[in-house]
């Protein structure tokens, strides 16, 4: 495996694993269970960042005039960058609403 196959897979790695902790923390919450869910919330964050520091490299790559292949790898890495940060701002929301839920508001 080549020097950029393993950067699209460290992305995929690290904000799949992301975005299974962002929706880890959605059930964390459902249940009442908010400073787990804010851990869960953390951790992603975390493995979200390992991810995009990755995919940066890859840009700054490419702006300094190296020409990248095509390849399907690197469109599922960004797809999957694309799921993670959605579901990120998605299970901010729903912790932010069960919080309410339980305070009766």
């Amino acid at each position: 495996m080549g020097e950029l196959e393993m950067i699209y897979f460290e992305i995929i790695s690290a904000v799949g694993t992301a975005r299974s902790l962002f929706i880890e923390a959605i059930g964390k919450a459902k249940s009442g269970n908010f400073e787990e869910a804010e851990q869960k919330i953390k951790e992603g964050n975390e493995l979200f960042l390992q991810g995009h520091k990755s995919h940066s490299k890859l840009i700054q790559r490419e702006a300094s005039d190296e020409k990248l292949e095509f390849s399907l790898i690197l469109v599922h890495a960004e797809d999957q960058m694309m799921s993670a940060e959605a579901f990120k701002i998605l299970s901010e929301e729903f912790i932010d609403v069960y919080k309410r839920i339980e305070e009766g508001n």
